[in-house]
């Protein structure tokens, strides 16, 4: 029964590996598509060709909300990374193995996941202050 339990865990992080890594990659794109657009709709708008602010401001919105979700689900992943280790260890623990197991990658853990989410505040951030900035300073 520990056998089946261990193997469920295991895919459970492996599992949850992969969604963070979706919605991280999803939302890094994200931002730099909008980027694009944003900046080209603020240009567009200081040529006087037809910009639209409501585009600009849909946008921004839009990236604030995806940026939210996707960090509120590696909040999530990251949470349930750390309970599944967390049982883990224990169930390393009352089987005399714990020693095979550095604890120490909880800690790791949750350093990928602040450095994740910390690209995506920056990135969210260039996607909406520099098309901003090139709307307001041009």
């Amino acid at each position: 029964m520990i056998s089946e339990l261990h193997q469920h865990m295991v895919i459970e992080l492996q599992q949850s590996s992969k969604t963070d890594t979706v919605f991280v990659i999803s939302a890094v794109f994200f931002n730099l598509i909008v980027l694009g657009i944003n900046w080209g709709v603020a240009n567009a708008a200081q040529e006087g060709t037809g910009g639209n602010d409501l585009i600009f401001a849909v946008l921004v919105i839009a990236t604030i909300l995806i940026n939210l979700f996707c960090i509120r689900a590696l909040l999530a992943g990251r949470q349930t990374r750390t309970r599944l280790i967390s049982g883990l260890i224990e169930m390393y623990k009352d089987n005399g193995i714990e020693k095979y197991y550095d604890p120490m990658l909880l800690d790791t853990y949750s350093t990928r996941y602040r450095l994740f989410i910390s690209v995506l505040y920056i990135l969210g951030g260039i996607a909406i202050i520099v098309p901003l900035l090139e709307r307001i300073l041009s």
